[in-house]
């Protein structure tokens, strides 16, 4: 737990920096450009279909009908927008996640191990290619699973535990992958997912928890149209800002225990630290990363 906490702190340290800061604007202009267009061309034909869906259930319109007397005549067209808003959300999740991973994690990294694991040998056991598709397999497997238990998602408790734990493995999967494939051997990665996988998915299920918050500003942006061009990037940027910074706890926590696992099988080539595991990130570090 004391590990967990101090990669934590560095993290967060590591990522208020303008550098950090600056490269979580590629994907936020990538990702804000893709859905504003996708939402030029289908948010109105979508909002029609859905609408088209929800007048096939009468009671759902002696519902809006009593509302619309009450004054709440677009009831209709806000539920409508709503619903389309929480089927997109998991979607822009995950393209936040993976867009960060790609964009993001080789300077993320590279910023982390110069200034604090400088000696630390890259053996290079993954790779762009390998970091691509073992991020497609993961994210198959957790849309796989969703599909499967999304009728569960509605279900007390069942919808306090499984959105965080699903969305924490991939998060965890996709992030120690990144972290680790630079300067762990593939042997390495392996041990290290054994034995660190259950603080890594709770890293990464907290990860998810903060991934949660931007939610409530895009949901805000798609019911309100004239918010819309102001809400939604909001809401894409706090999205890659989480994921960068889950980025860099996840180098934290993967390079140094790397670092350890070398130096206890007695084979370590890392050299010292440039910190000490507990220390707190100095100013150097900081403007550095």
């Amino acid at each position: 737990m004391i590990k967990i906490l101090d990669a934590f702190w560095r993290a967060l340290a590591y990522a208020i920096t303008p550098r950090v800061l600056v490269l979580t604007l590629m994907p936020l202009v990538l990702l804000v450009v893709m859905v504003m267009t996708l939402a030029y061309f289908y948010l109105d034909p979508a909002q029609e279909w859905v609408s088209d869906a929800l007048q096939a259930w009468p009671w759902l319109m002696a519902g809006f009908t009593w509302m619309s007397h009450l004054g709440f005549a677009a009831l209709h067209t806000v539920l409508a927008t709503l619903i389309i808003a929480f089927a997109v959300t998991p979607v822009l999740v995950v393209l936040s996640l993976l867009s960060v991973s790609v964009l993001l994690s080789t300077p993320l990294l590279d910023g982390v191990a110069r200034r604090r694991f400088p000696h630390l040998q890259r053996l290079r056991g993954g790779s762009m290619a390998g970091s691509v598709g073992f991020m497609l397999k993961s994210t198959l497997i957790t849309l796989l699973v969703l599909l499967l238990t999304l009728p569960l998602w509605w279900i007390p408790p069942f919808m306090f535990i499984l959105p965080p734990m699903v969305w924490g493995w991939l998060t965890y999967r996709v992030m120690a992958y990144d972290a680790l494939a630079e300067h762990a051997s593939v042997p390495e990665r392996d041990m290290l997912f054994q034995q660190h996988r259950w603080s890594m998915w709770s890293m990464g299920i907290v990860v998810g928890f903060l991934g949660a918050a931007p939610g409530l500003i895009w949901v805000s942006g798609a019911m309100l149209a004239a918010a819309f061009i102001l809400l939604v990037p909001l809401a894409i940027w706090i999205y890659t800002w989480i994921f960068a910074f889950g980025a860099l706890w996840f180098t934290h926590y993967g390079l140094n225990a790397l670092h350890e696992l070398r130096r206890s099988g007695g084979t370590d080539q890392s050299g010292p630290a440039t910190e000490s595991a507990t220390a707190a990130p100095q100013t150097g570090d900081i403007i550095d990363v």
